[in-house]
């Protein structure tokens, strides 16, 4: 859920109805800002009347970078839209053209971009594992094919596809073919 508290949009990443023995009841929440990503503890008094935000979540494909944009097509509407590169943020490292994604707008302005949870890439260039090495020991760089860097395993080579964490960059285990 958005909220609209004074003119800027604000998610609820948590919530909690707390009733005291004494006093009236309230609800404790987290919330984030849309656009800044600052995230702070707001408390509401019990009924107090809060405006929720209309937030349109489609699903979309990421089908380019256009300079610092990346352009985005409605599958169904075929309606493209440019997000700008602070927009999509960290996800920016894990797109591939053709990947759905989901992007939330406000009053046709794009707040966020949501990536699938992980994601399917190969490893562009890593360094050869050494003699030994085991999938119990310690991790070395990889590039990515989207450019990204992120830590695998030593027994990981150049050409493979790995499933990789989009809210982390986590490695998470190998793509058989």
């Amino acid at each position: 859920m958005v909220l609209n508290l004074e003119n800027q949009l604000w998610s609820v990443v948590s919530f909690q109805h707390v009733k005291p023995g004494k006093g009236p009841a309230f609800v404790r929440t987290t919330l984030k800002h849309v656009l800044s990503g600052k995230v702070v503890d707001k408390t509401f008094n019990a009924g107090t009347k809060v405006e929720t935000a209309t937030v349109d979540r489609r699903s979309m494909t990421y089908l380019y970078a256009d300079g610092t944009d990346f352009v985005f097509m409605d599958g169904e509407t075929f309606e493209q839209i440019h997000v700008s590169k602070e927009v999509v943020a960290d996800g920016a490292n894990y797109l591939l053209e053709n990947t759905e994604v989901t992007v939330a707008q406000h009053e046709g302005v794009a707040l966020y971009v949501e990536l699938p949870t992980s994601l399917e890439l190969v490893i562009q260039h890593t360094d050869p594992g050494l003699q030994g090495d085991r999938s119990t020991g310690g991790t070395k760089p990889a590039t990515l094919e989207t450019g990204a860097e992120i830590q695998v395993p030593l027994f990981v080579t150049t050409g493979e596809k790995v499933k990789v964490d989009t809210r982390d960059g986590r490695y998470l285990g190998r793509v058989s073919s």
